[in-house]
């Protein structure tokens, strides 16, 4: 893979990719599982360029040359060892409970927006499991046909993009408060999800620092296997400062 390019379909804000779809895209690059850094927004609809780099890390260019984002192999002690998922039934009830079951996160999101066709976005979203410890979140993934390739099963984007807007949604369930734009995601698929099967799609939240919040995610399938997995560090926007006197 030497060019990556993501179409409008697989956008997270309005002009830019979805964090978890491109992170995936470049894990990747890597060789699946790996640290994927993003530094500024990807343009879509455009040839981006892949530069190797040493030890296997790769860093995509941006349209004047410059470096928007990173990836590099990781190692599996980078990865959380997630909580026990919830039932399907425990996690669907979250899910029904959620705010993001009427509003998206996003709108327009690739991962989140439920407002999107089905088979056009994911609609992942997430709500408090009931008897967990709070910022302890769950809902269910179907994959769509749409997204499997030929023997049915889901791309490794595709999967990392179903774990990207949970991250955030627990710390707004947790704190009330947004968690801002994904900045870096470690994650590994695996196993890959089946067009049609119903997976339990875990958040947690973890520390926070300053404008940093930490989250893992986690993918199990109906008999708890775990499937893919991932830690992230959402970046809050900083304060807009008050208009100057006079």
């Amino acid at each position: 893979m030497s060019e990556i390019h993501v179409p409008r379909q697989f956008r997270g804000p309005p002009i830019s990719a979805n964090g978890g779809y491109i992170s995936g895209l470049l894990a990747k690059a890597v060789g699946g599982r790996g640290q994927a850094m993003l530094r500024a927004l990807i343009p879509l609809d455009a040839d981006l360029a892949l530069q190797p780099g040493e030890d296997g890390a790769v860093t995509l260019l941006g349209l004047e040359g410059q470096p928007i984002g990173s990836a590099r192999p990781a190692l599996a002690t980078e990865l959380p060892e997630p909580p026990t998922p919830p039932s399907i039934e425990a996690a669907r009830a979250a899910q029904e409970g959620s705010v993001f079951a009427k509003r998206p996160l996003h709108r327009g999101c690739f991962s989140c927006c439920v407002e999107r066709e089905d088979g056009e976005g994911l609609g992942v979203h997430v709500g408090q499991v009931e008897g967990a410890p709070e910022g302890q979140c769950a809902g269910l993934w179907t994959p769509h046909a749409n997204f499997a390739d030929a023997d049915g099963t889901v791309p490794d984007e595709i999967t990392w993009a179903a774990l990207d807007c949970p991250g955030s949604m627990c710390w707004h369930i947790k704190t009330n408060g947004h968690a801002g734009l994904l900045g870096s995601m470690v994650g590994e698929v695996l196993e890959r999800p089946r067009a049609g099967q119903t997976y339990v799609v875990s958040a947690w939240t973890q520390e926070s620092e300053g404008r940093k919040f930490f989250s893992g995610v986690a993918l199990h399938d109906a008999d708890g296997k775990l499937l893919a997995r991932g830690n992230q560090i959402w970046i809050a926007r900083a304060p807009t400062p008050p208009p100057a006197a006079g």
